[in-house]
C-alpha cells in the first residue's frame, strides 16, 4: 500500500508546483475492448448477425475486420502525435459463435495476436471449456494475460501461464496492471478442480502492495466483474489509478443517451483522489478510448474520451474478411454434424408459430427453460418471429437448427412481476392481424387470449407451473424467473417491459441455437407437440 497516501502526495506535489519545481505530467492513451464473444462477422442494430444486405446498405457494425482498422488506424496516429498508447482487453472473447464452437479459442488467440494486445484478463467464458480450452488459447497468445484471482494448482494445465499483474515500460514510466475475473465464475463457468477463484477485491489488494513495493505507482485494475461492481468494490481500493472493465457489457457515452452512464465515470476513491471507469459495450461495436494524465506521484489529474462506434464508416480490413471467409469454410462440417432424431416434423412456419402455439416455439421455450432450470427461472418466453423454419422428421443436423435459428442469440434471463409478464404477453398478441414475430411461445406456463378484443385487452388468463405437474393463477404482485433470448430481453419486437422492468438481468448465456441442439439431442428422438398451453378463445 502506499506509504502516503495519494491525496497527500497530490497536496505535496501541488504545494511544489506553486514554489516553482516542474514535475512532468505523464499522459497515456487507453484503448481497450471487452466481452467480443467470438463475433468475427459483423453484427446489426439489435446484436445478431448482420445480413448481407443490410453490410451492403450500412447498416452493420462491429466484427473483426472493422475492430483491426479502427485500432491499427487510431494507435498510429496517436503513436504519429507521439502520444503514448497501450491496448487492453477485459475478457470474454470466448463463445458466442460458430467459429468458437468450432475453433475452441484458436481463432481468437491468431485474431488477438493481429491485434497487439499489451494485456488482458479473462473473463468467465473463458473457462467454458476448463482449464484444458483456455490452454488451447494461451499457447498461441503473443501478450500477457493478467489475472489476479486466478490460483492454479501444480496440476493444472494452465499453471504460470496466467500472471496476477505485470509492469509495462511505457514512454520510460512504469504502468502496473492487475487482473480479475468475477468472483461467480465457478458457478457461471467451468474452471475445474484445479483452479480457485478467489475474491477479487482481496487479490487486487494483494497486488497493489507487490506493485507499489517495486515503484510503481500508475496502477490499472484490468476487470472482468461488470460495472456495478467496478464502481462499488474496484475503484475504491487504495492504490488504483484506473479501472477499465467487462462482464456487464455496458455502454458508457457522453453522446449515446443509451449509456448507462458518462464515459469515464468518475468514482471517490478513500484516499481521496478521482478514479475513472471505463467499458466499452460488447461484440467489437465499439472501441474505448480513453486519455488519462498523472502527475509524478502517479495521481490522474485529468482522464476524457469516448467510445469509438465502429458502423459503416470504418472500413473493414480487407485481409481479415478474407481470413474469416477461409476460417469459415470448415463451418460447413459443422453444419452437417447431426445432433439427433425428430419422430415427425417440427413445425415452424412463420404462418403458424406468429399466430398460435407451434411445436417448433414448444421446442424452443422448452429447450431454454431447461437449460435454466436450475437457476430458479420457471417461465419462458420465446418470440414467434425468431424461429423460422421447420424441421422435418428424421436426422437433425446442425445446419438445419441453425437454419430454425440464425440470429445467434444468447439466453437471457431475468426477473419480473407477474403484472408485467401479463403486460409482456399483451405486447406479443398486439400484432397478430399482422403476423408480427413478437407472437409469444412459451413454456412453464399457460395462457388463453381473445384475438376479437382491442390491443393490449387480450389477455384473458395466465396460469403458470406449480411444479407438481398442474398449474395455478398467475399472481401479479409476486417476482418470476424468466429466460428468453437476449433480442427479446433487450426490448425487441416491442418487449420494452423487459428492458425497462425486468430485474438481475444477464443476456450472455449460452447460445440460442445450441441449447436447442443440446435439448433435441438429449431427447432424441425427439417428439414435436402442442399441448395446449396458448388457446385464443375467440377460434
Amino acid at each position: 500500500m502506499h506509504s502516503l497516501s495519494k491525496a497527500a502526495l497530490f497536496a505535496a506535489t501541488a504545494l511544489t508546483l506553486s514554489a516553482g519545481s516542474a514535475l512532468a505530467d505523464f499522459d497515456l492513451e487507453i484503448l481497450h475492448n471487452n466481452d467480443f464473444h467470438s463475433r468475427f462477422e459483423s453484427i446489426n442494430g439489435y446484436d445478431s448477425a448482420c445480413s448481407a444486405e443490410d453490410e451492403t446498405e450500412g447498416k452493420c457494425f462491429g466484427g473483426a475486420a472493422r475492430l483491426l482498422t479502427a485500432i491499427n488506424e487510431t494507435r498510429d496516429a496517436l503513436e504519429a502525435e507521439g502520444k503514448n498508447v497501450i491496448l487492453l482487453n477485459a475478457g470474454d472473447n470466448f463463445q458466442g459463435s460458430l467459429f468458437y464452437t468450432f475453433y475452441k479459442g484458436e481463432m481468437e488467440a491468431e485474431f488477438m495476436n493481429m491485434l497487439g494486445y499489451d494485456a488482458m484478463t479473462v473473463g468467465n467464458h473463458e473457462f467454458d471449456d476448463s482449464e484444458d480450452g483456455l490452454k488451447t488459447f494461451l499457447d498461441i497468445v503473443e501478450f500477457p494475460v493478467v489475472t489476479a484471482n486466478v490460483k492454479t494448482n501444480a496440476d493444472s494445465s494452465v499453471n504460470d501461464m496466467i500472471e496476477p499483474s505485470i509492469v509495462l515500460d511505457i514512454g520510460g514510466e512504469k504502468v502496473g496492471i492487475i487482473g480479475a475475473v468475477t468472483n461467480d465464475t465457478p458457478e457461471i463457468a467451468n474452471p475445474g478442480k484445479n483452479i480457485d477463484i478467489t475474491v477479487d477485491v482481496d487479490a487486487i489488494k494483494e497486488q497493489v502492495a507487490v506493485l507499489t513495493d517495486q515503484g510503481v505507482n500508475k496502477i490499472i485494475a484490468l476487470t472482468h466483474v461488470g460495472y456495478p461492481r467496478d464502481l462499488a468494490a474496484i475503484a475504491v481500493i487504495p492504490g488504483i489509478d484506473v479501472v477499465v472493465g467487462g462482464h456487464s457489457h455496458t455502454l458508457l457515452s457522453n453522446t449515446d443517451e443509451k449509456a448507462e452512464g458518462p464515459y469515464p465515470t468518475m468514482v471517490d476513491n478513500p484516499d481521496g483522489y478521482k478514479v475513472p471507469v471505463v467499458q466499452a459495450n460488447q461484440y467489437g461495436k465499439y472501441l474505448g478510448d480513453l486519455e488519462v494524465v498523472f502527475n509524478d506521484d502517479g495521481v490522474v489529474t485529468s482522464a476524457k474520451g469516448d467510445p469509438i462506434l465502429l458502423d459503416a464508416s470504418v472500413t473493414p480490413d480487407a485481409e481479415v474478411l478474407a481470413w474469416i471467409s477461409e476460417k469459415a469454410v470448415p463451418l460447413e462440417e459443422l453444419k452437417n454434424e447431426e445432433v439427433g432424431e425428430a419422430g415427425g416434423e417440427i413445425v415452424g412456419d412463420r404462418n403458424v408459430c406468429r399466430a398460435e402455439e407451434c411445436s417448433m416455439g414448444n421446442l424452443v421455450a422448452d429447450a431454454m427453460l431447461a437449460r435454466v432450470a436450475d437457476q430458479g427461472i420457471t417461465l419462458a418466453i420465446q418470440n414467434g418471429g425468431g424461429v423460422r423454419a421447420s424441421i422435418d422428421a428424421g436426422t437433425v443436423t446442425m445446419g438445419e437448427v441453425l437454419t430454425v435459428l440464425p440470429f445467434q442469440n444468447t439466453i437471457a434471463t431475468f426477473q419480473l412481476k407477474g403484472a408485467d409478464v401479463i403486460a409482456a404477453l399483451e405486447n406479443g398478441l398486439s400484432q397478430i392481424e399482422e403476423g408480427a414475430g413478437r407472437y409469444p411461445q412459451v413454456a412453464g406456463m399457460k395462457y388463453t387470449y381473445d384475438s376479437s378484443k382491442e390491443p393490449g385487452s387480450r389477455v384473458v388468463s395466465v396460469e403458470v407451473a406449480d411444479g407438481n405437474g398442474g398449474f395455478t393463477p398467475i399472481d401479479e404482485a409476486a417476482t418470476y424467473g424468466i429466460v428468453t433470448n437476449n433480442y427479446v430481453r433487450g426490448g425487441g419486437d416491442g418487449y420494452a417491459v423487459f428492458a425497462e422492468k425486468g430485474m438481475n438481468a444477464y443476456d450472455f448465456g449460452p447460445n440460442l441455437e445450441d441449447a436447442v441442439a443440446e435439448y433435441i439431442g438429449m431427447n432424441s428422438p425427439y417428439q414435436p407437440y402442442t399441448d395446449g398451453r396458448i388457446t385464443d378463445v375467440a377460434k
